[in-house]
């Protein structure tokens, strides 16, 4: 399992890459491992608003469908627009070329409810072993 430093993320496996006030979110490479082949990617507009921990759309894949839920609160800057035409990137690059949204942190304070590499690394092998 890929898992860059650097990152921060969620219980529910959405990573958030932190640049001063604003945050790139995406999936890790474990939920689209556990997810198989994505099919289909629902994203917000820009100018939405995500409140913490709520869904903010969803990912599709052969097996199943999952909700995304956004690790902090705050203004969807930009979106990949990629992913609608070309889902299979989730798979292929989960920290790279499939970013899903861009936006503008509004409580930093938010952040240190978020999990460190290490301690997501944790979570996702408590669950391997289901515990």
């Amino acid at each position: 399992m890929e898992l860059p430093g650097g990152l921060l993320y969620t219980a529910e496996h959405e990573w958030l890459q932190i640049a001063g006030d604003r945050g790139t979110i995406g999936i890790t490479d474990y939920a689209q491992d556990q997810l198989g082949d994505i099919v289909y990617v629902e994203l917000p507009e820009p100018g939405s608003r995500l409140e913490s921990g709520a869904v903010f759309g969803v990912v599709e894949s052969v097996k199943t469908v999952s909700d995304l839920y956004a690790p902090v609160s705050g203004e969807v800057l930009e979106r990949n627009e990629r992913l609608e035409d070309e889902p299979e990137l989730v798979n292929a690059a989960p920290y790279g070329e499939a970013w899903m949204l861009r936006l503008r942190i509004e409580d930093p304070a938010q952040l240190e409810s978020l999990l460190s590499p290490e301690a997501y690394e944790e979570l996702t092998r408590q669950e391997q072993n289901g515990g």
